[in-house]
């Protein structure tokens, strides 16, 4: 990627991850809600207050992800029921709801929340807390770029979400809209009709390079942003996606700034804008 010729849009793929720190803020709601639950329940059976007891907060909130990840690649095809005008597209929020019920089963922790505590757990993807880069580097690249979400979340999710960590998106665009879920070509072909311009106008900005090959082949620029525990790809297939150069813009962890700026502070440097453009 060129400065000389930059996109016109910043699409941001999984929010999740790339803009969110998903990992603390999920883990630590569960590990809360578990213990006012263990403290304010006495029908909560001895098995379930047993597991619980023991159970790593952290590792089951992986778990949860894990869950999402393989949902999403699974409905990467078009939606034929969308496509034969029904609506029978699961939303990510149901499938939240629904794998952190099996998860709790999996876990022998049935019973620990009652529905209603299930349904307001499973909505804390609404409202994760943003890197401390992000949202001051969103405002600025604003300034000069359209900025859209491109994310597999649903749109109530995405709106939630940029409300509670001050996320000023120009746009705000989901899986969602296009009845198919990436890596799928519907979803980028389909986000740069919406915002009327041509593939090679767009760059998507992720955390995951499997994201970027996904979106690089439907034309789009490319530009990565490490985030601590973020990447899925073998450290052998990083460094070969580096060599092979198909990622136009590349945000290592070990940047020299990025004590200072931050990951998308860093993006908002390259491109001189805002305080990042300031040297």
């Amino acid at each position: 990627m060129s400065c000389i010729n930059p996109p016109t849009a910043l699409l941001f793929d999984q929010v999740f991850g790339t803009l969110v720190d998903w990992r603390t803020t999920v883990a630590e709601t569960l590990s809360k809600q578990a213990a006012l639950a263990l403290n304010s329940s006495s029908s909560i059976p001895t098995s379930v207050r047993l597991f619980a007891s023991t159970v790593s907060w952290s590792d089951f909130a992986q778990e949860w992800r894990d869950t999402y990840k393989n949902f999403t690649t699974a409905q990467s095809t078009p939606s034929s029921s969308k496509a034969n005008g029904k609506s029978a597209f699961k939303t990510v929020d149901q499938h939240h709801h629904e794998s952190l019920v099996c998860l709790l089963a999996d876990h022998k922790l049935t019973g620990l929340w009652n529905s209603e505590q299930l349904h307001a757990i499973a909505q804390i993807w609404h409202f994760l807390d943003p890197w401390t880069d992000t949202s001051p580097a969103l405002h600025d690249l604003g300034k000069s770029f359209l900025t859209c979400t491109l994310s597999n979340g649903n749109v109530s999710l995405l709106r939630d979400l940029a409300a509670h960590a001050d996320l000023p998106f120009s746009r705000i665009l989901s899986s969602e809209h296009f009845g198919a879920y990436k890596p799928s070509p519907v979803v980028y072909n389909g986000a740069a009709e919406h915002l009327g311009l041509r593939n090679e106008q767009c760059a998507l900005v992720a955390a995951h390079l499997s994201d970027l090959k996904a979106a690089r082949e439907c034309g789009y620029q490319t530009i990565y942003v490490e985030r601590e525990d973020e990447e899925d790809w073998a450290v052998e297939e990083v460094m070969a996606a580096r060599r092979e150069g198909w990622i136009d813009m590349w945000i290592s962890l070990d940047e020299p700034r990025m004590s200072k700026w931050g990951g998308l502070g860093e993006v908002r440097a390259r491109f001189a804008v805002g305080d990042g453009g300031r040297r």
